[in-house]
This record gives C-alpha cells, sequence and structure tokens, in this order.
C-alpha cells in the first residue's frame, strides 16, 4: 500500500513541513541514497508548535510527549516530501530523540516511542530503525521532544 494511501487510512494528516523563522540549514539534506533529516520539532497541522509545551514530567506528562514525538514524524515525512522525496522509497535508518526533561524523569525512552510507533504503523518493516533517547536540560520554544533522523532512499 502507498505511504500516503496509508496515511489516510490511518486518518493521519501532514503538518506543513518544518520552517523556522531565520533557519540557516537545510530540512533535509540527500546526500547520495540517503537523506540526513535535522532535527524536527513538534507542529500541527495549523502550521503552530504542537503542545502542550513545557518539560517533561513536569508540565507535560509522558503520554502527551509521546504524542509530541508522534507529531514529530508526521512533520518529518512532510519535510521529505516537500525536498521531493518518493514516500514509498524511503527505507528508515536511524533515529535521535531528544526530551526535554525534567529533573529526575527518565523513561526516555517511552517518550520517543510515539515517533517509532508511528514509523511502524505507517511504513511497516521500512519503518523499522535503530534509535537514541536522551534527556536535555532545554530544547527551543520549550518544546518537549526533537527528533533527528536518517533515511535510506530505495531504487525505483
Amino acid at each position: 500500500m502507498a505511504i500516503k494511501e496509508r496515511l489516510a487510512e490511518l486518518g493521519l494528516a501532514l503538518p506543513p513541513p518544518m520552517r523556522i523563522a531565520g533557519q540557516r540549514f537545510e530540512t533535509v539534506r540527500i546526500v547520495g541514497n540517503r537523506a540526513i533529516i535535522a532535527g524536527h520539532l513538534p507542529f500541527g497541522t495549523d502550521g503552530e508548535l504542537f503542545g502542550p509545551l513545557g518539560k517533561v514530567g513536569a508540565e507535560v506528562s509522558p503520554d502527551e510527549a509521546y504524542q509530541s514525538a508522534r507529531q514529530v514524524a508526521l512533520v518529518m515525512i512532510s519535510s521529505l516530501e516537500a525536498a521531493g522525496i518518493d514516500l514509498d522509497r524511503i527505507e528508515w535508518t536511524k533515529a535521535f530523540g531528544m526530551v526535554n526533561a525534567a529533573p529526575g524523569f527518565n523513561a526516555l525512552p517511552g517518550v520517543i516511542n510515539g515517533f517509532s510507533d508511528l514509523l511502524l504503523e505507517v511504513f511497516g518493516d521500512k519503518g523499522r530503525h535503530s534509535r537514541s533517547a536522551i534527556g536535555v536540560a532545554e530544547l527551543p520554544f520549550g518544546v518537549p521532544v526533537e527528533l533527528e533522523a536518517e533515511v535510506a532512499l530505495l531504487p525505483a
């Protein structure tokens, strides 16, 4: 099944691709047969930051942060498509997740599972990837999660 069809079947809408005012980096950089995806934040279908914002384990619950990580996956998919990449010709290879963690909050993998779970739901086996999940003191704009990733570009 085509990825766009799978998204529709799951009732998932892609938000706009990530664009940040004053951005001095490429959101998606194609190098040979892979695409390196810059750190992405959770944006909603309206193009606004997807809330709630704040530290996970304080202002943001682990479940809310899990949902934000799912939203990051959708934003990345949108950015890949905007870069002219055929979504049916990608295989996810690596992800690096950062959680804006309150002191003492260490259930970081469970938060980043939101990202991984969405990729597996949408891409099936092509959504499998290696991954890290770390806690950080702060993230841009107070978002609870940020992820970067890499995909392989498969031949036509």
